[in-house]
C-alpha cells in the first residue's frame, strides 16, 4: 500500500502552471517536523508535493509561504536525465487532496480549516517526467497522469 497523510508549512509561495493541453499543475514543498533526536532537539524534513487541476488552482489561490496544509496522496518516484548528463532521482507525494489548516499568522480564534481540493488521479498513474517540469518545460499527453 503507497498511501501518504502530511501536515506542514508551505516553503514558498506555490506557482500554477499550465500543461501545453491546458490542464493546470503546481509544485510546492512543505516542512514537515520529525522525530526529536536523543537530545531533544527536532529536526525538520521538507517534502516535495505535486497537485494537479482544480486542486493546483486551489492550492495556489488559497496558500502561501508560511501558510499550514494537510496532504493526504501517494510518494511517486522517477528519475530524470540533467543538463549536465548525470542521472537524478526524484521522490514526491502526489497529492489526492491537500487541506487549508492556516496561515503561520493567524490567531486560534480567527484559524479557519479549508479543503481546497480532492481529485484522486486513476490506479497505476505514472507520473515520471514532471520532476523537471520548470518554466519551460512542456508535457506532453503521454506524459500525464491520466
Amino acid at each position: 500500500m503507497n498511501n501518504v497523510s502530511l501536515i506542514g508549512r508551505l516553503t514558498q509561495d506555490p506557482e500554477l502552471r499550465t500543461t501545453s493541453t491546458g490542464l493546470s499543475t503546481t509544485r510546492f514543498s512543505i516542512a514537515v517536523d520529525g522525530r526529536p533526536t536523543a537530545s531533544g532537539e527536532r529536526t525538520t524534513n521538507f517534502i516535495n508535493i505535486v497537485a494537479w487541476r482544480g486542486q493546483a488552482e486551489n492550492v495556489c489561490k488559497y496558500c502561501k509561504k508560511g501558510s499550514q496544509v494537510g496532504v493526504t496522496g501517494y510518494i511517486q518516484t522517477g528519475s530524470y536525465t540533467a543538463q549536465d548528463g548525470t542521472k537524478r532521482y526524484t521522490t514526491d507525494v502526489v497529492a489526492n487532496q491537500v487541506t487549508f489548516l492556516g496561515s503561520k499568522s493567524a490567531n486560534d480564534a480567527d484559524e479557519t480549516i479549508y479543503d481546497v481540493g480532492s481529485e484522486t488521479p486513476d490506479e497505476g498513474t505514472d507520473l515520471t517526467g514532471i520532476e523537471s517540469m520548470g518554466d519551460e518545460t512542456v508535457l506532453s499527453d503521454e506524459e500525464l497522469p491520466f
